[in-house]
């Protein structure tokens, strides 16, 4: 298994304008890349769906592989009940057949990306209003929970690819579908189903909260989705529903619920989870016939429920909620349900975002809009390297060895805990132990690096000698206190270099929140004198919580308070800590763009 890097060969076109198919499959290892396809099927009409799916599972018999998708509107096909909008230009399913894919243990690096900004297609007074009608058909009996979506459009100049590759890198079911008219990005964290040895494996996402930025915020959130009865009942109707499905194809007594209310991880939401499987001799069409489309995306009773869709959602889904896969010889298979899926015509340079969430009786409306948000946050992010490391910057003396080294290691855990790397508290310090074994009798400032994958990297350099004069300027542009990356030391640096980079021959730049609250440096905390007190910025303004200021909070030699950047043309001084130059005293240069200065 290789790390691939990016060549031509990845957008060369193959028959019928398929170009590629690349799936991330957990169970396999990484990723799998399949091209050239020995043979295109396309499916643009409800009656060529099961035909297209019987030539699937023929070239499997055969020896080959299949990887493709389904869309939400080739329902139909598999049950006349189920209605859905007509399809327009976008095919209802299209899978190749492959010789055996290649296997990348990671994706390559992106180019540049821009980032998108989507257009919502109506106002949140015409959301609310399809969610009082929707409450009218549960308090007529006619459904007891719907799964109401809606597309948001951007305009894309970006390279679909690389939009692909910043966003779905760590997507647990990611997927990336390349054709002629369109390309589809995928970050989907759902499993659809997964065969291997006649165990049907599902796990179906019903509950979702948002990640918060610092540990202790993200844990609660956790603990709420975890506790919350409203999810809890919202899960267990879809995973009836399920289990009843599975039951149309399971073997007698096989269908089983091994794991119940689990909260997974994902990069901008918490997402809870059950596990149900059965056993079955099924193949892929007859999968498709009892489970599609996921009941997570349809919401109880189905065949009625997906009327009521039809009649809300003014626009077809398209591939949004529908299925992306593969099919090995010998016919084990992995399906996602596509959702964190985006559509990129290529014709019109658009980029198309379904999102959406299960409405019962007891849904509030606001949060439910949020929570629409917070799904499409994944696409919405500002586009950044895809790796880092988690980094802790000590000071070590001759006479008093490492300054700080528990608090330093204790929120080196909490970040580790934040992003799904190993705690490793012994081993850590252990590292630490044998790395100064190494030092003379000079003072040394020391880069402590961990891996997502655990592996440890040390860097050393000389205790950096401080300018006389340490002018600041405050940054131009706020920074955004929603970035969880501000909360955590890692390598990720981009917000404080392009603070920095506007004054260059400054000592360090002051950064401050959208409400105009100062926050820190690129390189330090910030203490502001005012009427007798030394006062630093909350954490919650959006900010590193450095070990030095943490030791200065709990000998009270400071206090935390919401400091307006204004306060620094009043402030009787101003100074900078961290833990390896600890406190030193700074001089505020006002620049023309501090507008609130008088002059």
């Amino acid at each position: 298994m290789t790390t691939k890097k990016r060549n031509d060969d990845m957008t060369n076109l193959s028959s019928d304008g398929l170009r590629t198919v690349l799936l991330h499959a957990p169970d396999r290892g990484g990723w799998l890349w399949f091209r050239q396809p020995v043979r295109v099927l396309r499916a643009m009409r409800v009656e060529e769906v099961l035909p297209l799916l019987e030539s699937v599972e023929a070239a499997v018999a055969g020896g080959y592989y299949a990887a493709g998708f389904v869309g939400y509107e080739a329902s139909p096909a598999f049950d006349s009940a189920l209605v859905a909008h007509a399809p327009g230009r976008f095919p209802l399913a299209v899978f190749g057949i492959f010789e055996a894919p290649e296997r990348w243990a990671e994706l390559p690096e992106s180019g540049p990306v821009k980032g998108v900004e989507f257009a919502l297609p109506f106002s949140r007074e015409a959301y609310e209003n399809r969610l009082a009608r929707i409450r009218e058909h549960i308090q007529k009996g006619d459904t007891y929970q719907v799964n109401f979506t809606f597309r948001m459009m951007a305009r894309c100049t970006d390279d679909p690819f690389d939009l692909f590759l910043n966003v779905a890198r760590h997507a647990r079911y990611g997927a990336w579908v390349d054709m002629d008219d369109f390309a589809v990005c995928s970050a989907s964290p759902e499993l659809f189903f997964f065969l291997e040895n006649e165990t049907l494996t599902t796990r179906p996402m019903k509950g979702t909260a948002p990640r918060g930025r610092t540990t202790d915020e993200d844990l609660f959130y956790q603990n709420q989705l975890r506790q919350s009865a409203k999810d809890r009942a919202e899960n267990v109707m879809i995973v009836d529903m399920i289990r009843n499905d599975l039951g149309k194809i399971a073997e007698v007594g096989t269908v089983r619920t091994p794991r119940l209310f689990e909260v997974e991880k994902h990069p901008t939401v918490w997402q809870m989870t059950t596990t149900v499987e059965a056993r079955t001799r099924a193949g892929l069409t007859d999968i498709l016939k009892a489970l599609f489309p996921c009941a997570s995306v349809t919401g109880a009773p189905k065949v009625r429920t997906m009327r009521l869709i039809r009649a809300l959602e003014e626009t077809p889904r398209n591939l949004y909620c529908g299925t992306i896969g593969f099919v090995e010889p010998g016919g084990n298979m992995q399906f996602n349900v596509a959702i964190r899926t985006a559509l990129f015509d290529r014709k019109n340079q658009t980029l198309e975002y379904g999102t959406g969430g299960g409405i019962t009786w007891y849904s509030d409306p606001k949060k439910e809009f949020e929570e629409c948000f917070w799904k499409a946050k994944i696409m919405r992010q500002p586009p950044r390297k895809p790796d880092f490391a988690l980094l802790e910057t000590l000071l070590w003396e001759p006479a008093s060895g490492w300054f700080l080294p528990e608090k330093h290691l204790a929120r080196l855990a909490r970040s580790a805990t934040y992003f799904g790397v190993k705690v490793e508290s012994d081993k850590w310090e252990k590292a630490l132990r044998d790395f100064a074994q190494t030092f003379d009798n000079q003072s040394v400032k020391v880069r402590f690096l961990v891996s997502l994958n655990g592996e440890i990297r040390f860097e050393k350099a000389p205790l950096p000698v401080s300018p006389a004069i340490r002018k600041v300027a405050l940054a131009r542009l706020p920074i955004d206190a929603a970035d969880p990356f501000l909360f955590h030391k890692t390598t990720r640096r981009e917000v404080y270099e392009k603070a920095k980079a506007d004054f260059p021959d400054y000592y360090d730049v002051l950064l401050w929140n959208e409400k105009g609250e100062l926050t820190e440096g690129t390189f330090h905390n910030l203490v502001v004198e005012w009427r007798g007190e030394w006062l630093t910025p909350p954490v919650e303004c959006g900010l590193l919580a450095g070990v030095y200021r943490a030791h200065l909070l709990e000998t009270g030699v400071i206090r935390e308070a919401a400091l307006p950047k204004e306060i620094l043309a009043e402030a009787t001084g101003i100074y900078l800590i961290n833990s390896v130059r600890k406190w030193q005293k700074a001089a505020w240069v006002p620049q023309p763009s501090d507008a609130f200065v008088v002059r």
